[in-house]
């Protein structure tokens, strides 16, 4: 049987196509999840978003060529796949002769072939890239397989984007939206929800955008009624949406729900209508300034991130000073900022007016250093507040603390874990808890179970 090693970069939409090429190879035989210096084949799934994802991939690439230039250990193959090859299928091998084949994002099911062709003709390099922004939807063949490593799964509802971000280069490698039907993804849960899953996190390039291309009134709020009627104790939680699919019916849905936690994760990009319309989200212009309190005012327990981009074309100290403000009165619970990474092919490419890199990693310090004294603040007033936690890991030691994700934390050490003492002994890993805030330690919560 051919062992393949599996190496994941990129977001949580990344690795749910990950999951799924993982199911098509266990399917068609192969031993999946073998380490890099066991293995028959080391398959690398990329991102290649912005700069610094596409430094992590080449570094992660160069280091599998030279496990298989080792004669000896056992890799006949490097094969490299996900977004990378997806937007750069000609320069990947130019730069990597080392590599045996790649593939796209579209073909995920194929990707036993690239595999078998690159291992019977190792002469030849072997490319299986569908040319173009992709097209596809893939469901996954089992739905409850998931690679994680935690009681929590994420779900993929919907593929592409409908938005046109000057910035952005996903719609060029994902392609439009496409959304996946209600009753598949009602079907996925449940599988999920029998394997013991105690979180569902349904994402997307913007999940708010859900059902916009069916033209049938579908949408996310209908949805999540379809989701919330399932039976049993589990969360779900909401992962990257749009200002614009905040609606009030969204709102409504998510404020009376029975597992919908009242977690917004909206990235806004900017507070500035000047780098708003630069970047080409000028439908966001009128909704930015009052979304906080909007969604607030619906639903006071609230927990909102988002993310900022800055050093834009065009950015200036006013507009940096402005976003500075706002977000000291938004008073965001989570909050992530990045330099602007320029990239080929996208509408920001050819703009003037651009920042310099030390002067757009100096705003993103700026924020970043406001936002932390935001968040200890934001921690510190939790201290004797009671929370439900998901329990995710045992204590290292006996008589430590067991870690766990609070409601107001999404998982992989996004927003941080929460430590709790005093759990039960009879508790187990995908246990709910609940438990009273003691303290913070960085950007960590502390907590006793009650």
């Amino acid at each position: 049987m051919t062992k393949v090693a599996l190496v994941f970069l990129g977001c949580p939409k990344n690795l749910v196509d990950f999951q799924v090429t993982a199911e098509y190879l266990k399917k068609v035989g192969y031993d999946v999840g073998v380490p890099a210096d066991q293995a028959d084949v080391i398959l690398v799934t990329t991102c290649s978003f912005i700069e610094s994802a596409r430094r992590e991939a080449y570094d992660a690439i160069g280091q599998a060529v030279e496990i298989k230039e080792n004669p000896e250990l056992p890799c006949r193959a490097v094969i490299v796949a996900g977004c990378l090859p997806q937007r750069y299928r000609e320069d990947v091998f130019r730069q990597f002769p080392g590599i045996d084949g790649i593939a796209g994002v579209d073909d995920l099911d194929r990707l036993d072939e690239v595999i078998a062709s690159a291992l019977e003709n190792p002469e030849n390099y072997v490319q299986g890239v569908t040319p173009g922004p992709s097209t596809k939807l893939f469901s996954p063949p089992d739905p409850g397989f998931v690679l994680t490593n935690g009681p929590w799964a994420y779900l993929k509802i919907g593929e592409g984007c409908r938005h046109a971000c000057a910035f952005c280069a996903i719609p060029g490698i994902r392609g439009r939206l496409r959304s996946r039907p209600v009753d598949e993804i009602v079907a996925e849960a449940e599988a999920l929800l029998r394997t013991g899953i105690g979180e569902i996190d349904l994402i997307a390039q913007d999940v708010t955008a859900y059902g916009a291309d069916f033209k049938d009134g579908t949408n996310l709020a209908a949805l999540l009624r379809r989701l919330d009627a399932l039976p049993g104790m589990f969360r779900m939680r909401l992962l990257y949406g749009h200002p614009a699919g905040i609606t009030d019916e969204l709102l409504d849905v998510i404020a009376t729900s029975k597992h919908v936690l009242p977690y917004f994760d909206i990235p806004l990009q900017h507070s500035e209508p000047d780098v708003l319309r630069a970047m080409h989200r000028a439908d966001t212009v009128a909704l930015v300034p009052e979304m906080a309190k909007r969604i607030r005012a619906r639903i006071p327990q609230a927990v909102l991130r988002t993310t900022i981009l800055v050093g834009f074309p065009g950015e200036t100290a006013r507009h940096q000073t402005a976003l500075l403000d706002f977000i000291r009165e938004t008073r965001f619970d989570h909050l992530g900022c990045f330099a602007f990474s320029r990239e080929e092919g996208t509408a920001a490419w050819a703009m003037p007016k651009r920042v310099s890199a030390h002067t757009a990693q100096k705003r993103a310090g700026e924020v970043m250093s406001l936002q932390a004294e935001i968040d200890a603040e934001i921690l510190a007033g939790l201290k004797g507040t009671e929370d439900t936690v998901l329990l995710t890991a045992p204590p290292a030691r006996k008589g430590g603390r067991w870690i766990g994700l609070s409601t107001r934390q999404a998982p992989d050490d996004i927003d941080g874990v929460t430590l709790v003492s005093k759990v039960p002994a009879d508790a187990v890993v995908g246990s709910f808890i609940r438990v009273r805030y003691t303290g913070a330690s960085d950007y960590n919560l502390l907590a006793t179970a009650q």
